[in-house]
């Protein structure tokens, strides 16, 4: 960065490292081209307010009660706070500071940026958008653009388009992050999206909100990505004194193609947002008793099941919904987080105690955030959801959302759900969310007031989840939407671990799963073997097949346990009992993605290394046999390539000739033939350090 003449603060580099003592030249404004460009009107800004002649995409826009919507942010100082650089910003005539505050993490090169706009001035202001950063990337014509779309049961697309002049929205204005798209992004140069070559720029906003991001490639081929809030139907009214903080903004580069943006991304979040860092405890085997009881849970069924978890090897039992209130079917009780007393009359701590007997842990399945219009809650706080007064009120899944900004709903929630963790011995929630926003009104507000809500619901989300794991420390948390649909580095920074998608079909996932790698760390991934023919689209899997899917993550199981065969168990028995012996390597270690499964591919391939590169877990797929056609052979990376790796198979075999002990350069070089034939087949394989 570097100021300009004019007081502005531009970008001068982002990419790879330099010398400590190369020159990166003065910062000027864009020359003049016509009257139409003048000069500066295109500069490359960092934070850029919308004022003077400036034609690119602000990062600031606001509007002030006098009618003058001018800002122009002038570079004032800076300071070192806590290890972070923060750069002040103003408009001392408007009454404006921004300060820009840029940490950076050492081990990755990951920058994050936010903004704390303030109003200093004398009168009232409203901002009209707000970003975080604004990131500039070298001058170009040739570069393209990654980023994640979906549905529900159908996330993690993976896309690709060429950046041309204009612009690309990525957004959700649906209350909270969507699956429709991902708050992620990756840009690469010269159109080579290798995953072992090429330049990539990348980032992810750390918010579980409405957002944007927006890429712009401007008439002089300057590419720029300008991501927050998102300014639809965004108002922030800030009075004389008061401030705004935006979300966080992380950036990184890498030359070494898309596999290893992934990477550097997988290590940030694990040691700089997922709680407890690098030291955070491993996602254990887990049960949720969903497919097998649906609404229909009691103390003996449930109890029963604990019985064939726990035989099976399974660290932790979940109860999902139908626990609570008059919860029979999805029309009643949301709201009501009070234990059904015909389903368990002596409360939860009969199945707890359990649960806990057979050695496991004991989690339960919440939605606080909702209300059914049937329903206590409902009854007596009508006036407590999202709703524009006198309209209509739009359900989804028959349920109603609960304005979180309002401070009586956020104090209510904390205590319903501090009293169901203190008063039973609960290890984990899984905390779902099943709706987007409608009616997005605040009634109890001044009008110029409501639209706050887009911001101050998710910061009363995060307080919340902050408290309850202060008070209970003990307490691990997983962040659900009707699967994928609140996946950011917001709300991963207060949960354990997240759910990707409600459909667990295991072919589905392969895509599912990979698309999520782009982005986020298996450690956060948490992936069931459940129930064949498969409910999303009456696919017949093998429970080979299933749990080999399953294992690339963190390993649970939603099957209905009461169907399965003894030799069903058996199987199961010996999977978990192998993934525990892996289980480190693939939540903690490199991801590699060896064969893509995108576009319906036939083949799917990762390995995981682990960080001292002692252990490699390799497991290959084939959806579809073709014409005879061999598996792919596999080379593995990040291997020590003068160490020598014994081979054993969890499932499968390797091709007559191959050795069971080689160097990690003969894995990585020569590579591995494996015997998979047919639809649906998989291998698994351990390469351990001799």
């Amino acid at each position: 960065m570097g100021v300009d003449p004019d007081g502005r603060l531009q970008t001068l580099y982002w990419g790879a490292r330099l010398a400590k003592d190369d020159p990166l030249g003065p910062a000027t404004p864009a020359p003049e081209r016509s009257s139409f460009d003048p000069k500066g009107a295109l500069s490359r800004q960092e934070y850029a307010g919308w004022g003077g002649n400036i034609t690119a995409m602000p990062a600031l826009k606001v509007r002030f009660d006098d009618g003058n919507r001018d800002l122009i942010l002038r570079y004032e100082s800076y300071r070192i706070d806590h290890g972070a650089l923060v750069v002040v910003m103003r408009d001392a005539q408007a009454g404006v500071d921004v300060s820009l505050r840029y940490s950076a993490d050492e081990a990755t090169g990951i920058i994050g940026r936010s903004a704390h706009i303030e109003n200093t001035g004398k009168q009232a202001l409203t901002i009209d958008s707000a970003a975080a950063a604004t990131w500039s990337l070298p001058s170009g014509s040739d570069y393209s653009l990654r980023y994640l779309t979906g549905t529900w049961a159908g996330e993690w697309h993976l896309q690709t388009r060429a950046i041309t002049p204009g612009a690309t929205v990525l957004e959700s204005r649906r209350g909270s992050t969507s699956d429709e798209n991902n708050p992620w992004f990756a840009i690469n140069r010269g159109g080579q999206w290798g995953e072992t070559h090429g330049d990539v720029w990348f980032g992810a906003l750390a918010w579980s909100g409405s957002w944007s991001i927006r890429v712009d490639e401007d008439i002089l081929g300057q590419v720029r990505v300008t991501g927050g809030f998102n300014p639809f139907d965004f108002a922030y009214r800030l009075k004389p004194g008061e401030a705004l903080d935006t979300p966080v903004f992380y950036g990184g580069y890498t030359g070494d193609g898309m596999g290893e943006a992934s990477r550097l991304l997988h290590r940030f979040e694990r040691g700089r947002i997922l709680p407890g860092g690098e030291s955070a405890k491993l996602r254990p085997v887990l049960y949720n008793s969903w497919e097998a009881t649906e609404f229909k849970v009691d103390e003996a069924g449930q109890e029963s099941l604990a019985e064939k978890a726990a035989a099976l090897g399974v660290e932790r039992f979940v109860v999902d919904d139908g626990w609570f209130g008059a919860r029979n079917n999805d029309h009643a009780g949301l709201g009501d987080w009070t234990v059904n007393r015909t389903k368990f009359p002596n409360g939860l701590k009969p199945l707890i105690d359990k649960v806990h007997g057979l050695g496991m842990s004991f989690g339960l399945w919440v939605e606080p955030e909702m209300v059914n219009r049937d329903s206590d809650l409902y009854r007596a706080h009508p006036d407590w959801v999202l709703n524009f007064t006198d309209r209509q009120r739009s359900e989804g899944r028959n349920q109603l959302v609960l304005n979180l900004a309002r401070e009586d709903v956020k104090a209510h929630l904390f205590e319903v759900l501090d009293r169901l963790v203190s008063e039973n011995d609960i290890q984990f929630l899984k905390w779902d969310y099943n709706r987007n926003w409608s009616e997005p009104g605040w009634p109890q507000m001044a009008p110029e007031e409501q639209q706050k809500v887009y911001v101050t619901y998710v910061r009363n989300l995060y307080n919340i989840l902050r408290r309850l794991r202060e008070k209970h420390p003990g307490l691990e948390i997983e962040s659900c939407s009707g699967g994928g649909a609140r996946v950011d580095l917001g709300v991963m920074a207060l949960t354990d671990e997240v759910w990707p998608s409600d459909n667990t079909d295991p072919s589905d996932r392969l895509s599912i799963q990979d698309g999520f790698s782009q982005a986020y760390a298996p450690a956060t991934m948490m992936a069931w073997v459940t129930g064949s023919p498969h409910w999303a689209n009456k696919r017949a899997t093998s429970l080979d097949f299933r749990f080999l899917s399953s294992m690339q993550g963190g390993l649970g199981i939603g099957a209905n346990l009461l169907e399965w065969t003894d030799a069903d168990k058996a199987t199961a028995r010996q999977y978990i009992a192998a993934y525990k012996t892996i289980r480190a390597t693939v939540q903690r270690g490199a991801l590699y993605r060896l064969l893509s499964p995108q576009d319906r591919a036939p083949w799917s391939a990762t390995s995981s290394v682990s960080a001292d590169r002692r252990q490699a877990v390799l497991f290959a797929f084939q959806r579809e046999g073709q014409e005879a056609r061999a598996y792919p052979t596999l080379r593995l990376q990040g291997l020590d390539p003068d160490a020598r790796y014994g081979m054993r198979f969890i499932h499968g075999s390797a091709a007559p000739g191959t050795p069971e002990v080689a160097s990690g350069a003969y894995w990585m070089e020569h590579g591995i033939d494996l015997l998979i034939k047919g639809d649906f087949d998989a291998a698994g394989v351990v390469f351990d350090k001799r």
